[in-house]
């Protein structure tokens, strides 16, 4: 398996009872996306350890989890504040104009007279749009709001981002 390769899901936050099962932070936009999951992938100390998913529960902003074959708190206790990933496969289909972050971090920003900006180094989650995080060589941030109006286009394959800056951005 190819770690760089999946997305993250979630990360194991604590045990639930007794009985093996794990409370799941989601760190996807939408926590539903659990019930339609059947496997993942444990990224431990040890390595990528494949679970299949037997129950999905939800509490408070927390999804709780029971895998396949685990049943007891101690074969879980160790996976404590370990990330929980899936392959690229299993995820989401994407709208058009969406991305994964992972795909987009690290991607060269020009604007649309052609200058460079930097590279976008994180993606910030602000409740009305993301904002995106670029920065140059030199370390000088500069954010800018993923909306239509600023993110112009978005090339993958080329790893390049183009945007327009809107007044008082910089």
């Amino acid at each position: 398996m190819d770690k760089e390769k999946m997305l993250q899901v979630g990360v194991i936050t604590q045990t639930h009872g007794i009985k093996g099962e794990v409370k799941v932070y989601p760190t996807t936009e939408d926590a539903s996306r659990f019930d339609d999951l059947k496997k993942a992938y444990i990224d431990s100390k040890e390595g990528l350890i494949p679970v299949k998913i037997n129950s999905v529960r939800y509490f408070k902003n927390l999804v709780i989890l029971k895998f396949k074959g685990i049943n007891d708190i101690n074969e879980v206790e160790k996976y404590k504040k370990c990330p929980l990933l899936i392959d690229r496969e299993d995820a989401i289909p994407l709208e058009e104009g969406e991305f994964f972050i992972t795909d987009i971090l690290g991607i060269s920003v020009i604007t649309d007279v052609e200058e460079e900006l930097g590279n976008l180094v994180d993606v910030l989650k602000t409740g009305a749009n993301d904002v995106y995080v670029v920065k140059n060589d030199e370390g000088k941030e500069i954010l800018i709001p993923a909306i239509k109006e600023c993110i112009l286009s978005t090339d993958l394959e080329n790893k390049v981002m183009k945007v327009h800056l809107l007044e008082g951005l910089r």
